[in-house]
């Protein structure tokens, strides 16, 4: 019963949601906060999906400063639950097979996202330094995966180097956001699906001196202990599977 019901939530929300978020589009498109009120949306969307989100944020990152947001991206519970901590003016970096979704690609795009055409290395550096121009000139905030992909339970993924060429080009800080482990946590049929945490860390800098893979790698495993500790907390037996990055 309570899956019966989750579902027809579900189904009602993207119906609305959709329709309402292409209307808006349609008044503003490419607002620089589009991306925030929809992401309020659906991050509210783990209430009915029976998900706590407990969002912890440094006070060192200061609202309405620009910078670009690296997070973990674990399954597609991350939709309503990552949504939740995502700030004013903040749009994201997603994939260009996204727009080919019906209805939620175009609202994808029409929100200011940035879809990267990954197969074309060309178009993809096009793309990174189109956003990097962005954030100079707008005062925007990128969000960004640079796993490049969900770790479906297989622990923190190696970073790509995207994320860190774009803000060492904008000269912005990177701001680490690491979310506890959501791998089969959630089950249709069942009303209560635990709680979620994410941390929202201080804001680091990245400069020209320093060896961009290394400062990578460094900032994966900063990473990698921080979701490990939120696992440890709310007792997910997931810490083993939070290895250094090899070099």
């Amino acid at each position: 019963m309570v899956a019966v019901v989750r579902l027809l939530l579900l189904a009602l929300f993207f119906i609305v949601s959709t329709v309402a978020g292409l209307l808006i589009c349609l008044l503003r498109p490419f607002h620089p906060n589009n991306v925030y009120w929809f992401s309020l949306w659906y991050g509210s969307v783990s209430r009915i999906l029976g998900i706590e989100v407990e969002i912890r944020r440094d006070p060192a990152i200061q609202a309405g400063e620009p910078y670009v947001f690296v997070a973990n991206h674990q399954n597609n519970l991350d939709l309503f639950t990552l949504s939740s901590s995502v700030l004013p003016r903040t749009v994201t970096i997603g994939k260009k097979s996204l727009k080919y979704i019906p209805f939620f690609g175009q609202l994808y795009w029409l929100s200011g996202n940035f879809l990267i055409d990954r197969d074309d290395k060309t178009k993809a550096l096009s793309t990174m330094l189109a956003a990097a121009e962005r954030i100079s000139n707008q005062k925007i905030s990128v969000w960004m995966f640079p796993e490049g992909t969900r770790s479906y339970g297989r622990g923190l993924l190696p970073f790509k180097m995207g994320a860190f060429h774009i803000a060492l080009e904008a000269k912005v800080p990177l701001v680490p956001v690491c979310m506890s482990s959501t791998h089969q946590q959630f089950k249709l049929n069942r009303w209560n699906n635990g709680k979620v945490i994410i941390q929202m860390q201080a804001p680091v800098e990245l400069s020209k001196e320093q060896n961009i893979r290394q400062f990578a790698k460094d900032l994966r495993n900063q990473m990698a202990a921080q979701i490990s500790a939120l696992d440890a907390e709310l007792g997910n037996d997931y810490t083993s599977q939070q290895q250094p990055q090899s070099e």
